[in-house]
C-alpha cells in the first residue's frame, strides 16, 4: 500500500492515528507506528517536559517512524516546537492555528509538516506556507469539528492543492478507507477507533461507551460559541444543549465541560464527562491490538481495491 504519503513518511501503510487529547500517549502511538503506521502523540496543552518524555518513552518501544500533534492554541506551543527539534521527531500534525511561524525551524531540521484543516482556504494558506501534506477533516469526526462533510470536503481540497491529501473523520474500515482514496487521498487519519485498541490507556468506561453506540449517538456542542464538539450523548451533552437554547453566557457553558475530556479518559467519568467520538463509533464493535486493527483495515482495503492496480 504505498502512496505519496507512506514515501514521504518512511510508514508502511497510509493510516494515521489521530493526535487526540489525553488518549493518544506514547503506548498507543508507538503500537500503531510498531503495526506500520504512523503513531501520533497528542500534545494538546500539555507543558514541554511531559511532551519531551512522551517522545522518549516512544522510542524506547519502537524505532520505526511517529508524530507529535500540537494544538497551536496551547501556551506552551512555542515551546514544544522547540521540543520538536530537540528529540528529532520527523512528522508534526498541527490544530487550532497555524504553524507558519514554526516552518521554518521545522523544515531546518527535516520535519514534515502536516496541518489539520477543515477548509479550501485553509488547505491554500497551509500549503503556501509549507505544509508537506493536509489532513481534511470532515465533521463526522469527534471532538473539536468544522462544518464539512468529508464526502464534499476531501476532493475540494485535493483539487484546490498540489500536495498530499489525508482523508479524516468518518472512517472505521476498509470501506471508508477505500472511499477516501476513490476521493482523491493519499492516506486516512482515524481517531476513534484507535481509542478501544488493547494500547489505548483510556478508561474501560469510555471504551464501553464507544462499543456500545449507536449510529444516533453522538451530539454537537458548543455551536452557540464557534467551537462545535462532537461527543457520545450523556448527561453533560443534555445539559448543554439545553443551556445553550436557552442562551446561557460562554462562559457558564466552558464551566460545563471544563476538565470534561480528562474526566471521562482518566476518571471514567462518562456521564458528566466529555466523551469525544466520531460518529463511526456504531460500526466499532470490538476492542483489539493496533496490530490487529491495521492488518485488518489493510486487508479490508485490499481485498476492495488492491487488485485494481490503484496504489503506486
Amino acid at each position: 500500500m504505498k502512496t505519496k504519503v507512506t514515501e514521504i513518511l518512511e510508514i508502511e501503510y497510509p493510516i494515521i492515528q489521530g493526535g487526540m487529547a489525553w488518549v493518544a500517549e506514547y503506548h498507543l502511538a508507538a503500537a500503531v507506528s510498531e503495526a506500520g503506521g504512523l503513531g501520533l502523540i497528542g500534545a494538546a496543552s500539555a507543558p514541554a517536559d511531559w511532551v519531551r518524555e512522551q517522545i522518549r518513552e516512544a522510542k524506547k518501544l519502537t524505532q520505526k517512524p511517529f508524530g507529535v500533534n500540537i494544538m497551536l492554541m496551547s501556551p506552551y506551543a512555542d515551546e514544544v516546537a522547540n521540543v520538536i527539534v530537540e528529540e528529532g521527531v520527523k512528522v508534526v500534525t498541527t490544530g487550532a492555528g497555524s504553524p507558519e511561524k514554526y516552518m521554518k525551524m521545522w523544515k531546518e531540521a527535516g520535519v514534515k509538516v502536516i496541518p489539520v484543516v477543515a477548509s479550501v482556504a485553509l488547505a491554500k494558506r497551509m500549503e503556501r506556507c509549507g505544509a508537506d501534506a493536509l489532513v481534511a477533516e470532515g465533521t463526522e469526526a469527534g471532538g473539536h469539528i468544522g462544518e464539512n462533510t468529508t464526502m464534499v470536503l476531501v476532493p475540494q481540497v485535493v483539487d484546490a492543492v498540489s500536495i498530499p491529501v489525508i482523508a479524516a473523520g468518518g472512517i472505521a474500515d476498509g470501506r471508508g478507507i477505500a472511499a477516501a482514496f476513490m476521493l482523491g487521498a493519499q492516506a486516512v487519519q482515524m481517531g476513534t477507533h484507535f481509542v478501544v485498541t488493547n494500547e489505548s490507556i483510556v478508561h474501560d468506561n469510555y471504551k464501553k461507551c464507544i462499543l456500545k453506540a449507536r449510529d444516533i449517538d453522538s451530539r454537537v456542542t458548543g455551536r452557540t460559541t464557534g467551537h462545535p464538539v462532537r461527543a457520545l450523548r450523556n448527561q453533560m451533552t443534555k445539559l448543554y444543549l439545553q443551556k445553550e437554547q436557552e442562551g446561557a453566557s460562554f462562559e457558564e457553558l466552558e464551566l460545563l465541560t471544563l476538565g470534561g475530556l480528562r474526566k471521562a479518559v482518566v476518571d471514567g467519568d462518562v456521564v458528566n464527562g466529555s466523551v469525544m467520538s466520531g460518529q463511526i463509533a456504531g460500526m466499532v464493535k470490538e476492542e483489539m491490538s493496533c496490530q490487529e486493527l491495521i492488518q485488518k483495515l489493510v486487508k479490508e482495503t485490499d481485498d476492495l481495491i488492491g487488485g485494481k492496480g490503484f496504489y503506486e
